[in-house]
């Protein structure tokens, strides 16, 4: 029997209109604010999402854009500058910078009371901590469409493949903070595909596309692809969906699964930040 899909975009439109109840209770509007450096296309159009799922809660929401070659004391002043405004509740800059600015310098100085993406090192340093505040967007989806699955955390063995701060190594902290045993793997993993078979919980953001197999993943196991490859035109995940799911007990689509769902957590973590909660 196929795998139960997990849908992160009907559970994206569920926390949008979860927050549009919590808009009613304020007496305020808050606000997120996107800088953006040059003109990547790809950016751009992720900027255009944002900005329209802004528009679906009724947030206000600004794009500052600065030109390609503008220097990193000058893309620093302007954060800055956002961070001592009273109308703007969170913030983020938008990936990937040109290769001559410091990207962790620039993260450093977006105030963790700003930090829209929760990947300032005060918001990261409190989720190793299992002090939960602001915490990364993807991350947070991740478990969120772990819990729509209804499978317990607590007692799984999670693996997580892929170690990057932005997803491997943060999601693999939530899942410790929840109880569950962690297994970290990626590209010098020894034997990654037996690591792999031993998850409850898969979850794969390692940039290859179609990378998992059936013959990589548990029967029953609960499979979250964080991966979007564009091949032929189409969008691909790192799992081999169409085998997989033929394996798995529940599987994140691609596209459809991850994706929404960490649009549908800045806007989370943008009202958290709005009411300092």
């Amino acid at each position: 029997m196929s795998a139960e899909l997990l849908n992160g975009t009907r559970l994206a439109k569920r926390i949008r209109s979860q927050i549009r109840q919590q808009l009613k209770k304020l007496t305020f509007t808050p606000g997120l604010a996107v800088v953006q450096v040059g003109d990547d296309p790809a950016s751009s159009l992720y900027i255009k999402h944002k900005q329209r799922d802004c528009e679906k809660v009724h947030f206000h929401s600004e794009v500052h854009r600065l030109p390609a070659d503008v220097s990193q004391s000058a893309l620093i002043q302007h954060i800055e500058d956002l961070n001592t405004r009273a109308d703007i509740h969170g913030m983020l800059v938008q990936m990937p910078l040109p290769d001559e600015i410091d990207k962790e310098a620039v993260i450093d100085n977006i105030s963790p009371a700003k930090d829209a993406d929760g990947l300032n090192p005060v918001n990261l340093g409190n989720l190793l901590i299992n002090r939960e505040g602001v915490t990364p967007c993807t991350p947070t989806g991740i478990i969120r469409l772990i819990e729509l699955s209804g499978e317990e955390i607590e007692g799984k063995h999670a693996v997580c493949i892929g170690r990057s701060p932005l997803v491997g190594k943060p999601v693999g902290l939530m899942l410790l903070n929840r109880n569950a045993t962690v297994t970290y793997c990626h590209s010098r993993t020894p034997d990654l595909a037996d690591q792999a078979r031993k998850a409850d919980l898969l979850i794969v953001a390692i940039g290859k596309s179609e990378f998992i197999t059936a013959d990589m993943v548990k029967p029953g196991a609960t499979v979250i692809d964080v991966g979007i490859n564009h091949i032929n035109g189409r969008a691909v995940g790192d799992v081999k969906f169409e085998e997989v799911k033929e394996v798995a007990g529940f599987i994140t689509p691609v596209p459809g699964g991850v994706g929404p769902m960490t649009r549908a957590m800045l806007l989370e973590n943008t009202l958290k930040l709005a009411i300092g909660g």
